[in-house]
C-alpha cells in the first residue's frame, strides 16, 4: 500500500474502529552463533506500539522506547532463548528478496541489537515474532515508502462482521482481508471442540449426581418408613410429607451446588498456581507450549456461563426429589407399621 494514510483515516472514522496502525511484516531467517531458524518480523511506528498494551506489559528488560533507537528490535522472549542470546546480543536477519547482483540474487543480511524481549504467554508469538521500527523494516525489506499492512483494533471484538464489511468498502480490491478468528481459526476451532466436549462431560456429571439424590432419597424413604406413618398417624397430610421430603432433597442439591459454585472459582483463579504445582510434585510438563500454544493456563470466568450451570443444577436436583418425596407421601402408615 502506498496512500496507506488516506486509507487509515477513513478506517479511524468508523465508530468500532479503536486504533489503525500501518505495519511492515515479513518472513525471514534469523542467525545466532548457536542456531538458525525462521522467524516474522513486524515493523511498526514505535509511537503506536505503546497503545499495545498485551505487548508494552510483557516487556521484559527493557521498554518499547528501544525501537527509537536505530537497528534495534525486541524479540519474542522463547525466541531470544532458542538462539541461546541474551539482551544486549546482536541477531543477524537474512532475507530471501536481497540483491540483484551481476552474480544472481544475493540474500540481504543485517545485525540488529536485542534491545528488550516480550512474553504474551502464546508460544506462537513469543517463539516466532520480532519488532523492529517501521522505518528500519522499510529500509530493509526495500519497501520505500510503503507497507504491507494496516492492522485494524475494535472497541469490541464482537462486532468484527459488521468492521469487515465495512472495511471492504473502504480498501475495495487493493488488499485482503483476515479477521483474528480467521487468522487463528485452527486454534479456536480446536477450543470450540473442546469446550462443547467439556459441556458435555459436565451435564453427564451433573446427572450422575442427581441419580445419586435419587437414589439415597429413596434410601432414605425406606428407612424411615416407620416415622412417616406415625407422622401420618398424628395428622400429617400427604403434602406435608411431600414438602419436607421435597425439601430434604432440595437442601441437597442447593448446598451442592453452592459449594460447587465456590470452590470452582478458587479453582479457577489459582488454576495456574495449582498446575505450577502438580508439575513441581509430579515432575512432568502438563500443559506444553508447543502443543497448545499457550505458555500458561488462561482464565475467564463467564458469570451468565456460571449462572446457567447452577441453575441447571439446581432444576435437576429439584426434579431428581419428585420421585421419592411422591412416594413417601403415597406411604400406607398401616402397612408401614405392620412392616416396622
Amino acid at each position: 500500500l502506498s496512500d496507506y494514510e488516506r486509507i487509515e483515516a477513513k478506517l479511524k472514522e468508523l465508530p468500532e474502529v479503536k486504533q489503525v496502525f500501518p505495519m511492515v511484516e515479513g518472513q525471514v531467517m534469523i542467525s545466532s552463533p548457536s542456531r538458525s531458524q525462521g522467524a516474522v518480523v513486524r515493523g511498526i511506528k514505535p509511537e503506536d506500539f505503546k497503545f499495545r498494551d498485551m505487548l508494552v506489559n510483557s516487556l521484559k528488560g527493557g521498554s518499547y522506547e528501544v525501537l527509537e533507537e536505530e537497528n534495534t528490535i525486541i524479540v519474542g522472549d522463547r525466541l531470544l532463548n532458542k538462539m541461546g542470546l541474551r539482551i544486549g546480543d546482536k541477531l543477524t536477519l537474512i532475507s530471501p528478496r536481497g540483491n540483484v547482483t551481476a552474480f544472481g540474487t544475493m540474500p540481504r543480511m543485517k545485525a540488529y541489537i536485542v534491545g528488550a524481549t516480550f512474553n504474551v504467554g502464546m508460544s506462537e508469538y513469543d517463539g516466532n515474532f520480532i519488532f523492529m521500527s517501521m522505518a528500519d523494516a522499510q529500509k530493509y525489506f526495500d519497501m520505500g515508502e510503503y507497507i504491507s499492512n494496516l492492522e485494524v483494533y475494535l472497541h469490541d471484538l464482537n462486532k468484527i462482521k459488521d468492521v469487515m464489511e465495512k472495511s471492504a468498502d473502504i480498501v475495495g480490491d487493493r488488499a485482503r482481508l483476515h479477521d483474528w478468528q480467521r487468522s487463528n481459526q485452527a486454534f479456536f476451532n480446536a477450543v470450540k471442540v473442546e469446550r462443547n466436549v467439556m459441556f458435555i462431560i459436565l451435564t453427564l456429571i451433573i446427572l450422575v449426581a442427581s441419580l445419586n439424590i435419587i437414589s439415597s432419597m429413596i434410601m432414605l424413604v425406606k428407612d424411615k418408613g416407620k416415622d412417616i406413618a406415625i407422622l401420618r398417624t398424628i395428622g400429617a397430610t400427604k403434602g406435608m410429607i411431600l414438602r419436607i421430603f421435597f425439601m430434604t432433597g432440595a437442601s441437597i442439591g442447593f448446598v451442592g451446588t453452592l459449594c460447587g459454585f465456590g470452590l470452582g472459582l478458587l479453582f479457577c483463579y489459582n488454576i495456574e498456581n495449582i498446575r505450577r504445582f502438580l508439575e513441581k510434585l509430579l515432575d512432568v510438563d502438563l500443559f506444553s507450549a508447543e502443543i497448545y500454544f499457550l505458555t500458561n493456563l488462561p482464565i475467564r470466568v463467564e458469570m451468565n456461563e456460571v449462572m446457567t450451570v447452577c441453575s441447571m443444577a439446581l432444576l435437576l436436583s429439584f426434579l431428581a426429589t419428585i420421585y421419592p418425596a411422591y412416594k413417601a407421601s403415597k406411604l400406607d402408615p398401616v402397612e408401614a407399621l405392620r412392616y416396622e
